[in-house]
């Protein structure tokens, strides 16, 4: 078995810090000599007819939009006005953590943003106000694995291409889980701001200055309910929602709210394109590994091999769910789905698992690995900004997790809660 030398060489190179579209691409290429030296013509084939998807054009899409987001006064109003709500509810600022990380999921679908975004806005408020250290950064970073969960998410739309599943199945099957997400760590939030007695001092909550922000923070407020709305009722697509959402941002940051001014624009275009251009050559290379393990037949080996879980479907979600779990630890998601997509899917659909059910499952497993010792990467964005070290989050960061893995079990098995929606909203 060569190819299991080769994957296991992949995860060598993933955790020797090894970009992992380096690390899939040289693995391919390996195998591919040590079978016909000749079938090297495939590669550049491969790597140009993978990202010659147009439904890959929402994932810059979505990325331009956040930037416009972030530097255009929208995640900073929404906060505000998520402020003023639930500040004075017990742990008011945690809540607007996860409140946050919900409008900012709904606006870019990536935890490393939004652990970057809302940590370097709230952390320094939320330490003001008294709360524990540990707490707080754990909190962020666990809660910024709602982002690519509640449509619209870059990792719902990698998926569905690799699959071929309907992306808006996909975005309407990740609202309930994203939600489930958030009150589990909301209700936790609650419980050690009661205890500790985290309240926002001296905050205004009258009705003239509630609608102060709101009327403040309508416009942006408005924007996830057009995109996810467009989706949901099939006005647009997926990949029409990125041209809206980036049209909608700059006409508020640039026209409405005036923080964007036109010298910002070129900054804003490059820090997309250099963020673009790293997950459109993962999907190259992406693209040469399936081909690979599909000339080997990797997936059909695999069921051969897992040939007794695939006659349970619990069993074999139990171990897949194990095995992503632990692989979300060192990788990160974008790049976890290029791999474990092409190798996880022929098995699911042997033991008849609906491939929009599994793309939940396989997202949340992901982001909860974001948030998992040893080398969980949303960790390390927040405990760099809090200038925190990781072990100090862990007394409160186990819980989040336990948390997150409890939500993970019930939509793993489960799935009609997860698919009913799906079935309404597409019949």
């Amino acid at each position: 078995m060569v190819w299991l030398i080769l994957i296991l060489l992949l995860f060598v190179l993933i955790i020797l810090r090894v970009p992992v579209a380096f690390g899939l691409g040289l693995v391919s290429v390996i195998g591919i000599i040590m079978n016909d030296f000749s079938l090297l013509s495939n590669v550049p084939r491969n790597l140009f007819s993978g990202i010659d998807s147009f439904t890959l054009v929402a994932i810059p899409l979505f990325i331009l939009a956040g930037e416009i987001m972030a530097k255009g006064g929208i995640s900073q109003r929404l906060i505000n006005f998520s402020k003023i709500i639930v500040g004075p509810i017990p742990g008011g600022l945690a809540l607007v953590v996860i409140i946050s990380s919900i409008f900012f999921a709904a606006l870019t679908g990536t935890a490393i943003a939004a652990a970057a975004a809302i940590g370097g806005m709230l952390i320094p408020t939320m330490l003001k106000e008294g709360y524990d250290k540990g707490f707080t950064t754990s909190l962020i970073a666990s809660a910024s694995t709602i982002g690519p969960i509640i449509p619209p998410s870059i990792v719902f739309i990698l998926y569905g291409v690799m699959a071929s599943v309907s992306i808006s199945d996909l975005f309407i099957a990740g609202i309930l889980p994203g939600i489930l997400m958030a009150l589990g760590l909301a209700s936790y939030s609650i419980y050690v701001g009661k205890k500790n007695n985290y309240v926002i001092k001296d905050t205004q909550t009258d009705f003239k200055t509630v609608l102060k922000y709101f009327k403040d923070a309508i416009l942006a407020l408005m924007m996830p309910f057009i995109i996810i709305g467009g989706i949901i009722s099939g006005i647009f697509t997926a990949t029409e929602s990125g041209v809206i959402a980036v049209f909608y941002a700059f006409i508020i940051g640039l026209f409405v709210y005036k923080e964007i001014k036109f010298k910002d624009i070129w900054f804003i275009l490059k820090e997309s394109a250099l963020t673009t251009t790293g997950i459109i050559f993962l999907i190259g290379s992406a693209s040469v590994f399936i081909w690979y393990i599909n000339f080997e037949d990797i997936p059909g080996q695999l069921i051969d091999l897992l040939g007794f879980a695939a006659e349970s479907p619990v069993i074999l979600l139990l171990i897949i769910n194990i095995v992503l779990l632990i692989a979300g630890t060192f990788i990160d998601t974008i790049s976890a789905v290029t791999i474990f997509t092409p190798l996880f899917t022929p098995l699911i659909l042997s033991a008849g698992i609906d491939p929009v059910h599994f793309g939940v499952i396989l997202s949340v497993n992901l982001t909860i690995g974001m948030v998992t010792p040893p080398l969980g990467v949303c960790l390390f964005v927040v405990s760099s900004i809090a200038k925190q070290k990781v072990p100090e989050m862990f007394k409160h960061l186990f819980p989040q997790v336990g948390i997150l893995v409890v939500v993970l079990l019930i939509i793993t098995y489960a799935p009609s809660m997860i698919m009913k929606p799906v079935e309404l909203f597409s019949s």
